[in-house]
């Protein structure tokens, strides 16, 4: 009986811990001395665009500016915004909303998103940099898009959508989507997103707006440049900030 009752009350203490080993809280996001602003509100020091349609054609108009204080995707051309840097164990926080407008006046959401351990420019389609995708595409964000890199999640039959002869991976033709752990984690359209990711060795975490969307393991980079998109939407970041973690 002895061992039965202490076999119980060690379970029900393991338990808790299981779940919220599964689900941690959103980190705090307070900055530190330690914390760099890679975006400094005034212009885009520190970053460097690859807009494949400006090669040919120096009237290409920008896809990145600085409005207002925000630094702004276009969403066209085409392309991604850079950091100069390369970093490894760190907490990014970008605080983002879509800010396009339609016709009618009514917010126009679609797709964007961070890149994480970002190097191999065009390495995928002529288009994206080797990394790892953060999305932030409107009613997916948090997914993960791997680009010629990959990442583990549990269950990864059911996350990770599979066609017939596809292999897990990040190369053209591979299954590269890893669904997100939650749904309705996105504000309003036209409302601040907060994203928090935390990059430390080999495990990608992420947070929306305080829901821990989703967690990967074995990640094959474990460092590089991090990366804005132009993916089609107008998107505002007023945030975008790095803090240093400490390293496994």
């Amino acid at each position: 009986m002895n061992i039965i009752k202490n076999t119980i009350l060690a379970c029900a203490f393991v338990l808790p811990v299981t779940v919220l080993a599964e689900s941690p809280k959103a980190p705090d996001t307070a900055a530190t001395d330690k914390t760099i602003k890679l975006f400094n509100g005034k212009d885009l020091k520190g970053w460097r665009p690859d807009v494949p349609a400006a090669d040919h054609n120096k009237d290409t108009k920008p896809s990145f500016i600085v409005r207002d204080g925000k630094l702004v995707s276009m969403g066209r051309p085409l392309g991604h915004l850079t950091t100069n840097q390369v970093y490894s164990d760190y907490r990014l926080v970008v605080e983002y909303r879509f800010s396009g407008k339609k016709e009618d006046g009514s917010i126009k959401t679609g797709n964007c998103g961070v890149l994480v351990h970002s190097s191999t420019p065009r390495a995928l389609y002529k288009m994206f940099p080797a990394s790892i995708e953060v999305q932030m595409m409107s009613g997916s964000a948090g997914d993960f898009w791997c680009i010629e890199q990959d990442i583990t999640v549990p269950d990864m039959e059911k996350r990770r959508p599979k066609g017939k002869n596809q292999k897990f991976g990040g190369s053209e033709g591979d299954a590269r989507n890893i669904k997100n752990l939650t749904d309705g984690s996105e504000k309003t359209p036209g409302e601040w997103n907060t994203m928090i990711i935390d990059c430390v060795g080999d495990e990608i975490k992420v947070w929306v707006n305080g829901d821990f969307v989703n967690h990967g393991t074995g990640c094959t980079v474990s460092k590089g440049q991090i990366a804005l998109q132009a993916e089609g939407t107008e998107v505002e970041f007023r945030k975008v900030e790095l803090t240093p973690l400490p390293a496994k």
